[in-house]
């Protein structure tokens, strides 16, 4: 029951995982609207009310006067049968925290009864109806030292405007004489019991959510660091989080040489979440799959891998490019060897995300006896665009060639013309380098999210600077 109840407390926060400290601009921005607040309340409440029915309230006994008599009684194994929200809401107190509103709700329980006086004793069960419950619970949210978030339970009221209560079982039609006696003690048991109950959950919360991990881990090459930079900023109308948002080569964990620069999320509410990500995030995912030997690509496979069988043709320029290594290449694999030099650089523009990598690039003939037969050797600049999808939770890359530039520094084959070599090299781009390098990046980057949680027609938008997320979700109980 508690694992339940924590669950629906993290979905309507959608807050799942955020740590450590830094003072700057951050590298990701999150914005859950009212919208998504809404929704998350919406969902939570279901899973509730589903749930509140396996709650169980410790037994009481005490002892009340009916004109001369005096008689003892015990109610026990107090239990929810129904309860109904009609009117339940969550707001934004800016600059503090989140306000839960239930109103109007009502409820009916299951009790055993056990009475006696000095002439008698009996026992039974007994519905108690609940009418007119108002709940009001205001928590603040904020980071913890190690900068993950922290849930801190502020204020708690209740009020019940009528408790009814109607014995049955035993001799229930005399002691229902008693019934009315009952409602007293009934009420002040939940007026003292239900807000520390629910004070003893929030605090359950914020223990859990101080266990969770912030670094996610993409692959074997890096990992991404999700940690809250600062409290979170509360508006009227959204939650705003700046996260560190750096990705880091798996295991090492020290700060790339730049640092983010800042960036404004449009004033939008249209959707239930927005997710800001900045240039620096892809820069930093440059530089930590660069120094993690990620851009260092060896790829053996035949030659005619590399051509559409149509272009294999009398009228086509490629078998000239056969007749220049096909002394090395007809009848063994080639293997290339691409090895960058620096880290791909990234840029973020309106419209596009575009990378430059430099390398340099070996070309062997691998023979019978798996020796390597030297053929050519340059320096390579590569241009690409890159595409974005995002399936699973995961921002998907995949890397279009635009154009290239190769420099020739060593050759065993004499290229009287360097535009076939660049026809044959475009052919090794496209269907060599470039899908090698997509493969790497298909397991994509984890997206800020809850479990259980799927983004609903995503849509991306590039922007100068950073890359916006649109999204709303679904989440599934």
């Amino acid at each position: 029951m508690e694992k339940k109840m924590l669950k629906t407390g993290y979905f309507i926060f959608l807050l799942s995982c955020f740590a450590l400290q830094l003072d700057a601009n951050p590298g990701l921005k999150v914005r859950i609207t009212q919208k998504g607040l809404d929704y998350g309340w919406k969902v939570g409440l279901e899973n509730l009310k589903q749930e509140i029915k396996n709650e169980t309230f410790q037994s009481w006994s005490d002892r009340e006067n009916f004109g001369l008599v005096k008689f003892d009684y015990t109610v026990s194994g107090l239990r929810i049968n129904t309860v109904e929200f009609p009117d339940a809401s969550v707001s934004l107190i800016p600059g503090t925290g989140i306000k839960l509103a239930i109103e109007h709700a009502s409820a009916t329980f299951h009790a055993n009864w056990s009475i006696k006086t000095w002439l008698v004793r009996n026992h039974g069960g007994a519905t108690v109806s609940l009418s007119g419950v108002f709940i009001t619970v205001i928590f603040q949210v904020s980071r913890d030292n190690k900068g993950r978030l922290s849930m801190l339970f502020h204020n708690c009221w209740l009020s019940i405007h009528d408790v009814k209560v109607k014995l049955s079982g035993g001799a229930s039609w005399v002691f229902n004489l008693f019934a009315g006696y009952l409602k007293k003690p009934i009420q002040a048991y939940l007026d003292k019991n239900l807000c520390p109950n629910i004070k003893h959950k929030i605090q359950r919360m914020d223990a859990e959510l101080r266990t969770l991990k912030v670094l996610s881990q993409i692959d074997a090459f890096a990992q991404i660091d999700y940690s809250l930079i600062n409290s979170p900023a509360i508006s009227k109308s959204s939650i705003n989080l700046d996260l560190k948002g750096t990705v880091y080569p798996a295991g090492n964990h020290t700060d790339p040489p730049f640092v983010p620069n800042p960036f404004t999320l449009p004033d939008k509410n249209n959707s239930m979440l927005y997710l800001g990500v900045s240039e620096y995030f892809f820069k930093s995912a440059s530089l930590a799959y660069y120094n993690a030997g990620a851009f260092n690509i060896t790829i053996t496979k035949k030659f005619s891998t590399y051509f559409m069988p149509t272009e294999v043709t009398p009228n086509n320029t490629i078998p000239e490019v056969l007749q220049l290594v096909q002394n090395y290449t007809m009848s063994h694999p080639l293997m290339l060897m691409l090895q960058s030099t620096a880290a791909p650089i990234v840029s973020l523009q309106t419209g596009s995300l575009t990378t430059e990598v430099t390398g340099n690039l070996e070309m062997f003939s691998v023979l019978p006896n798996s020796s390597l037969q030297f053929i050519f050797a340059g320096n390579l600049t590569v241009n690409t665009s890159a595409n974005m999808t995002i399936s699973k939770q995961k921002l998907i890359i995949s890397l279009l060639l635009k154009r290239f530039h190769f420099s020739l520094t060593r050759s065993g084959v004499d290229f009287s013309e360097i535009s076939l070599l660049e026809k044959f090299l475009s052919r090794v781009l496209w269907n060599g380098a470039i899908p090698a390098i997509n493969d790497k990046l298909r397991k994509g980057f984890p997206l800020p999210n809850q479990a259980q949680t799927k983004f609903i027609q995503p849509v991306l938008e590039f922007n100068q600077g950073y890359l916006l997320i649109s999204t709303d979700f679904h989440y599934t109980l």
